[in-house]
């Protein structure tokens, strides 16, 4: 095992992810195992290294000394070398007026050059005041606009276009030429290094309880949805009253499992349609951007249009109903073979490819959270797939079973309105999240969390047989509501729904975009990735905006069912612990992330998810 060559607490200059640039940092650990140094930099950042990246402070002093010593010495020759006369060399007076257009040139030159030289840097952490200000010993700002570093960039563009023309036409010997770029390679050796190699991790920190917490999950999470269905069929669906428990042959059936491999395989074909436009997601590890199709409205209306045909031809789709506990039961194995196949194909992955979080070594965890970060079958994102098209389309499929069968049991010509307002709630949110699809690029799902059972018994079993939890219990257990409640929980609906778009609708475009002229209003904390944190509109309000707006809008599904039982309001509680943790996952990341630029975003914005509150 090679030794290590750098100790806890020196101090050290280290290169910065992504440039080639060196900052001093100070090596706060060593891994033995992956041979990586942490390193803390001065504005609170904590980043893991390869001793290829650290190099001591005395070699870099060294390098500069040498190359400014060696510069004068080498113009100079080249001058005494210049006063030769050669046999086309024209009159004095012409060759006065000549040299100093030279001259000037030269010195216009050498301007741009030294302003061009500039640029690169200034380009690439141009919102991160908080970084290159505190290392060059200028004042931080606390906030700004991202308008100002495109208007430098565009005043710059015609220097450089006069650059390029007097290199092209220079009267200059070729042989001071080679000497000028001898000595600008020598002065920028102390910044120059070899091309930047990916820096692969292990998962250190273990989320969901480690190996123990996620090996009872895959078995706590298909027990509470199978308990949750079976309440619903009671009478009674008292926390006390335990259901009993159904006959093992009674919740498998071929057919039923064969409608869920038509169902699943049919959304695959409306996702390969070549309709929609073609987006890049945010860049990987690498630099490199997947791309995706972005169809999944198409796919909403296809199946739509798919129902309709059915009922058109008397088709019972109320059979759901009747068979609801085989379908959720079908999903759960399908779920799970594809987990198995999902974590087997990942362990062929190459390394850059793996989830940051579900690369930890430890079967049981990586088979949990995930260990391919997008999975695919040449085009076919699987993990992409699975997020939108066959559970949350599904979601609404059940709930429009539901209605059928509540009519039908109890006789109805028209739904009750509470079965009214939970479809209609839901619907909207359904095709709001495929109208938007483009924005879940953006999620933690896509871009942090890997592809494993986690996920995939959320995408498949959870979302459509929990989330239409509140339909289900209204067809065995009929609530009637007044139309001055209905239409107050119509706008309690409408105002979480408003905080949760136009919140994530401003995230997602500063994310994309943060040039955006539409934005030019919003200020944010710059950070030393280069990204901004906003203090201002709904993410100045709190930190999650979007699961307040979340939150208030599952409370809105829930209170049609009334208040008889608990049961029906399993979501909005489950739903608060859920967003809940994932903020605290959130915090965690980004504090690692930003450093010092997150705790002050968090002096500025002090509530989590609810104002005042928490």
């Amino acid at each position: 095992m090679p030794s290590r060559k750098f100790a806890d607490g020196e101090v050290v200059m280290g290169r910065w992810p992504g440039s080639v640039l060196y900052y001093e940092v100070q090596v706060t650990s060593y891994d033995d195992v992956a041979h990586l140094y942490t390193v803390k930099y001065k504005d609170g950042t904590e980043l893991a290294l390869k001793e290829s990246d650290i190099r001591s402070q005395s070699s870099f002093k060294h390098r500069k000394s040498q190359s400014s010593s060696s510069s004068p010495s080498r113009r100079s020759s080249s001058r005494s070398r210049s006063r030769s006369r050669s046999p086309g060399r024209p009159a004095r007076g012409r060759r006065r007026s000549a040299s100093q257009s030279r001259e000037h040139k030269d010195d216009k030159k050498k301007t741009i050059q030294e302003t061009s030289l500039a640029l690169p840097v200034f380009v690439l952490f141009k919102p991160s005041e908080n970084n290159t200000k505190r290392y060059n010993g200028e004042p931080e700002s606390t906030e700004k606009n991202d308008t100002s570093c495109i208007i430098l960039e565009q005043k710059l563009k015609p220097d450089l276009e006069v650059k390029r023309v007097l290199e092209q036409y220079s009267l200059r010997s070729r042989k001071d030429d080679k000497k000028k770029e001898e000595i600008y390679s020598e002065k920028k050796t102390f910044v120059a290094v070899k091309p930047i190699e990916k820096v692969s991790t292990k998962t250190k920190e273990l989320e969901f309880g480690g190996r123990i917490g996620t090996f009872m999950l895959i078995f706590l999470l298909p027990a509470t949805v199978f308990y949750l269905l079976l309440m619903c069929k009671q009478d009674d669906p008292s926390l006390l009253n335990l259901p009993p428990l159904p006959a093992l042959e009674s919740l498998w059936e071929g057919s039923v499992f064969g409608i869920f491999l038509l169902w699943f395989f049919l959304q695959a074909v409306f996702y390969l349609l070549p309709i929609g436009k073609v987006v890049e997601g945010l860049p990987l590890s690498n630099g490199r951007k997947l791309q995706y199709r972005i169809n999944g409205f198409y796919a909403f209306i296809l199946t739509a249009a798919a129902i309709g045909v059915l009922l058109y031809f008397q088709f019972e789709l109320h059979y759901l109903y009747d068979h609801f506990m085989q379908f959720a039961v079908s999903a759960a194995v399908f779920s799970l073979a594809l987990s198995i196949y999902l974590y087997v194909r990942s362990l062929r992955a190459p390394e850059e490819e793996l989830a940051p979080g579900g690369n930890s070594g430890y079967f049981i965890y990586d088979f949990f959270t995930g260990h391919e970060l997008n999975p695919r079958i040449g085009s076919f994102d699987l993990k992409y797939f699975c997020e939108l098209r066959p559970g949350l389309i599904g979601w609404v499929v059940i709930n429009l079973a539901m209605l059928l069968a509540e009519m039908k049991i109890h006789n109805l010509s028209v739904p009750s309105l509470s079965m009214i307002l939970v479809n209609s709630f839901q619907l909207l949110y359904v095709v709001d999240a495929l109208w938007n699809e483009e924005a879940i690029l953006t999620t933690m799902d896509i871009t942090h969390d890997g592809f494993g059972f986690m996920l995939a018994f959320g995408d498949l079993v959870w979302v459509p047989f929990v989330y239409s939890l509140q339909a289900f219990y209204l067809v065995g257990h009929p609530t009637t509501i007044t139309w001055p409640i209905a239409a107050a929980i119509t706008v309690l609906n409408c105002i979480g729904y408003y905080i949760f778009r136009s919140a994530n609708s401003q995230k997602n475009s500063f994310r994309r975009n943060p040039a955006d002229p539409k934005l030019a209003n919003l200020k944010f904390i710059p950070t030393a990735t280069g990204k901004g944190l906003l203090v201002t509109g709904w993410w100045g309000f709190v930190r999650h905006p979007n699961y307040l707006g979340d939150i208030i809008m599952a409370l809105a599904w829930s209170l049609p069912c009334g208040f008889t039982h608990i049961l029906p309001y399993f979501y909005v509680i489950y739903f608060i612990c859920l967003l809940v943790h994932r903020e605290a996952r959130d915090e965690h990341h980004c504090k690692q992330k930003y450093g010092l630029a997150w705790e002050r975003y968090c002096q500025r914005v002090p509530y989590r998810i609810f104002p005042y509150i928490y």
